[in-house]
């Protein structure tokens, strides 16, 4: 999921999109040193257990002999996964920037002790292959990516590699089943699927809470290079979706097989919807600059002020981007009260930013 909310950040990953695509097949696991952070007792036995493991994927499949105990996470938002499922990885890849060891603050707690992982960088060219090597990984995940099949068997050379799910577009696995993947990798299933059933608890006690967003439309944009809106397989319009929202019903007519597309301004009916979720490089100037196009300010969604906007490099709007297992409860508290505002028929309820 390229994050298509920054501009210098989106057109490197657009350009992943297109170069690169990292997806994991694998291999045995590799002799390794001392994990930042294993299981031990009661718990590393039942993880022990639940090997051999073997996974399918976008490039086949990938069979894990033992227990990982050092692990790379080149897909974007793995790390969240493999946090609250109680391992702490030794190497992560940036995409958002700004945080120590690519942790966002609702996960910071799950570090524990452990040191920040080591932080890699995809400037659009695919994993740093070397990097990787010498963090001695005995599994690498890119459950959230793009890998391409040369950059999955050079992966593959030193370490198991689990790649993106192929029932799903590159960045387009859903949180759930990301969730669940690297649960399986690490010997947890069962936890993972806890994990999952706890977040999706949250989903119905919002639904419940706002039964108006049932019967709603809803779309998330962002103004990159013009209008960018995202995809149904999108993480970010699977968060609307699962409120229960309806997306705009030509949207992956446009999209096609991608997270996102720029749409034109002939497309712009796709943006009157009941809720516009906007993810925005400011607060100020971006919004001032999006109602002076005469086009959009004249769609009722504006006049009747049923816009939601989201400071892209705000931990909220981080926590948006990412949409994880870990993130996801962060960004409920504070996207809920503003979709509730947005959907409640009254022209004069006003939108408002969350306190933090």
């Amino acid at each position: 999921m390229p994050r298509a909310t920054r501009a210098s950040r989106l057109s490197g990953l657009l350009a992943s999109v297109l170069l690169l695509a990292v997806t994991a097949v694998g291999c045995g696991s590799s002799d390794s040193d001392s994990s930042s952070s294993g299981a031990s007792g009661k718990e590393a036995s039942s993880a022990a257990g639940a090997y051999p493991v073997t996974l399918d994927h976008k490039f086949g499949s990938t069979t894990i002999k033992s227990e990982p105990q050092r692990i790379v996470t080149v897909g974007l938002t793995d790390q969240d996964a493999v946090l609250a499922l109680g391992k702490v990885p030794v190497g992560t890849t940036e995409w958002l920037g700004g945080y120590k060891g690519a942790i966002g603050p609702w996960a910071e707690d799950k570090l524990g002790g452990a040191a920040a992982p080591t932080v890699l960088k995809d400037t659009g060219t695919g994993p740093q292959v070397e990097k990787i090597a010498a963090l001695k990984p005995d599994l690498i995940l890119a459950v959230y990516s793009g890998l391409t099949k040369a950059q999955y068997e050079s992966l593959s050379k030193f370490a198991p590699v689990v790649a993106q799910p192929k029932a799903y577009n590159d960045y387009g696995v859903p949180w759930q089943q990301q969730t669940e993947e690297i649960g399986k990798a690490l010997g947890k299933e069962t936890e993972a699927k806890t994990l999952v059933s706890g977040v999706e608890d949250k989903f119905a006690a919002a639904k419940k809470a706002n039964p108006a967003f049932a019967g709603a439309t809803a779309v998330m944009a962002t103004p990159y290079e013009g209008t960018f809106v995202y995809g149904s397989q999108d993480p970010r319009s699977r968060f609307l979706s699962d409120l229960g929202f309806s997306l705009p019903k030509d949207l992956d007519k446009v999209i096609g097989d991608q997270f996102g597309a720029n749409i034109s301004k002939e497309r712009f009916d796709l943006l009157d919807q009941d809720v516009d979720v906007w993810i925005v490089p400011d607060l100020t100037t971006a919004v001032t600059k999006l109602h002076s196009d005469k086009l959009y300010s004249d769609l009722n969604v504006v006049k009747q002020g049923r816009e939601v906007f989201i400071q892209e490099t705000s931990d909220y709007g981080n926590a948006v981007s990412l949409s994880t297992v870990l993130s996801i409860p962060y960004v409920l508290d504070r996207i809920v009260p503003q979709l509730a505002a947005a959907v409640d028929g009254k022209t004069a309820t006003k939108v408002e930013q969350p306190a933090s």
